[in-house]
Parts: structure tokens; sequence; C-alpha cells
């Protein structure tokens, strides 16, 4: 009785470390987050899972690092703690073939390889990690099926599968599983609404979902409206917002939090950095553009472009899309097409942008 006791205090603490981690990582507070994740691993250094989510931490501070050092840093991290809750995780199996918890932790690792493969154009490599992936799944899902939290990597996969380029998608549905966007969005769904540990980042992944993929942004705006109340300090979700009234039409709301993130980033109070300027520039850009307001739009979208940096790559892909699509409002479709080829050959400017860029070499924007 008493190690029962021992080890529900044990997991009880694990839980606590990990979940005010989550909600540190999300606020953008960055030592703190790796703070609570240590504690976690100092627990049990036995236990995958805190190094599974110091691998996870590691990874989100990567991709919204801006100085080249810091990046290097974060990725070496990440991919030390992946293999590290990979090698942990393996240990437990082979002395409990039933332990699902150490099969989520080992999930969660080789999604962060899945994510840094896709980043790197290793699309062979991927495809093999996400087969793996999806084998640690389906064990820590039968083993327990109650455990909300492993439909968030599931929900992705079924989702964005058919998002990956050609070959690497065709060697996914091969090894893996055929993409279901509509499943992907129930899972999703699911672990937003009733999820522990992977709750929020479930919600974050909706708003992205239903604003950038499905075209649908009343289903993200309460979501959206949410996670800026609970995480004040990360910008991403005040864009996203932002982002979200803009679609809606909803201009007064989506210029009063434009105005904000601009008086913020001007002070340059961290983490209102000035490298943000140019996702300022792009969602000024988009609000004028939903206005009607094209010579406008453009000027702003036009600025974005002349930043070069590694990290502008995205923004740079979201800009010339937009462009191409005033472009074509304005049936000047060899202009349109020059600006969609061109996002295509911006290396680290995969997402939306390329997919919708894609589509619009084949079909013209239509207004």
């Amino acid at each position: 009785e008493t190690e029962i006791a021992v080890a529900q205090v044990k997991s009880s603490q694990l839980h606590s470390y990990l979940r005010q981690g989550i909600e540190k990582t999300l606020n953008l507070e960055t030592q703190s987050a790796i703070g609570f994740f240590n504690k976690a691993v100092e627990l049990d250094r036995e236990d995958p899972t805190g190094y599974a989510f110091l691998a996870l931490a590691h990874l989100f501070f990567h991709e919204i690092s801006y100085a080249p050092a810091e990046r290097v840093k974060n990725k070496d991290s990440m991919l030390r703690y992946a293999d590290e809750a990979l090698a942990k995780g393996q240990k437990r199996i082979e002395n409990d073939e039933k332990d699902g918890q150490a099969y989520f932790a080992m999930t969660m690792a080789t999604i962060v390889r899945v994510r840094w493969a896709i980043r790197q154009k290793s699309y062979f490599a991927m495809a093999r990690d996400t087969s793996t992936a999806w084998d640690y799944m389906q064990k820590a899902q039968k083993l327990n099926p109650q455990f909300t939290d492993i439909y968030f990597p599931i929900g992705l996969l079924h989702y964005h599968i058919d998002h990956l380029p050609g070959l690497a998608r065709f060697i996914s549905s091969l090894l893996i599983t055929a993409g279901n966007r509509r499943q992907g969005l129930q899972e999703l769904g699911l672990v937003a609404k009733q999820g522990d540990l992977l709750k929020e980042l479930a919600q974050a992944e909706l708003v992205s979902t239903y604003l950038y993929f499905e075209k649908q942004p009343v289903k993200a705006l309460a979501i959206a409206m949410d996670l800026k109340d609970k995480f004040p300090q990360n910008y991403n979700f005040a864009f996203a917002l932002a982002n979200t009234y803009s679609e809606l039409h909803r201009f007064p709301e989506a210029l009063a939090i434009a105005q904000e993130l601009h008086k913020n980033i001007q002070a340059g109070k961290p983490p209102f950095i000035p490298q943000l300027q140019s996702r300022y520039d792009i969602l000024m850009g988009r609000i004028f553009f939903n206005q009607g307001e094209y010579a406008q739009s453009a000027e702003y979208l036009q600025r974005v472009l002349k930043d070069n940096s590694f990290y502008n790559a995205r923004n740079r892909a979201a800009a010339l899309l937009r462009l191409g699509m005033i472009h074509d409002i304005r049936q000047e479709r060899k202009e349109a097409e020059d600006c969609y080829s061109r996002v295509l050959e911006i290396e680290g400017g995969e997402g939306s942008s390329q997919v919708q860029a894609k589509k619009y070499l084949h079909d013209p924007y239509l207004k």
C-alpha cells in the first residue's frame, strides 16, 4: 500500500510539473518552462515523459527563435531529449510491454523527429519516423482508450498527411494511414475539449486549421479569444485572433489588436521584439486586402519581401501569396502565376501558403 501511495504522489507531482511547464511554454516564459520540465525529469530519470516534453519545448522555442545561435542550441537540445525519451521508453516497454505512458512519451518524441525531418526535407526519414510514431500511437491508444491526449498526434496525422509533398504523401499513405481530414478535425476537437496535457496545443492547432486550411474563421474565433486571454504574452495568439477578426470582416477589433501589437513591438519589450515587424506588416496587408484596399495592402506586403532573414521565410511566402491574389483580382494572371511560383521556391516557407499557392497556380484566385 505504501508503494502504491508513493507512486500516486509521484504521478500527481509529475502531472503538476508537466502542466505548469506547458502553460509557461505557451506563455513564452522559456526559462520557467524548461525549469518545470527538468523537475519532471528529476522526479524519475528513467521515465521518458519529462524528456519527451523537454524535446517538445525546445522544438517550440527553436521555431520562434530569431538568433541563429539560440536556434542551434534549441535544435541540439530538442534532438538530444527526443533520443533520450526514446531510449528510456524502449527500456520501459522491455520491462512492461503494456506501459501505455511510455508509448505516449515515445510518440511525442518521435513527432519531434518527424517535424525536424520535414524541415530538413528528409522525406524518407520523415516517412520512417511517422510510421514508427503511428505504431506507438496505436499501442498507447489500445492500452489506454480513455487517454484523450493520444488523439492529438493521431488527429494531426489524419488531417495533415494530405498536405505533405507528393512523394512523402505516397510513402506515408502506403506505410501508415490514408489522410482523413474530417476524422482528423474530430480527433483534434476531442482533445481541444477533453484533453489534459495537450488540450491547449490542440486548441492552437484547431485555430490554425480553421483559419488557414478550412477557411472557417467563425469556428476559430472563440478558441482564439480564449487562448489570447489565457496566454497574454504569446503574440502568436494575438496575431491569430486579429487574423480571425479580419477574415470575419470585424475590422475595428482586428485593427485594435494590430495597434496593440505594433505598440508592443515598437517598445521592444520581450517577447515583443523588432523581428516581429514583418508579421505586423502581413497582418495589416491582410486587413486591407479583406477591406478591398488592394493598393494599401500591397504596400504592407512589399515591405515584408525586403526582409530576407531566415526567420522571415514563412512571412515572405504569405506576402507573395497575397500579392498573387491581388494580381488575380486585377486579372493580371501572368504576374499572379509568378508570385505563386516564387512562394513554392522559398526555402523554409512550408505551410498553408505553399498549399494555397499550388491551388491558385492551377485555378486562379476568385474574390
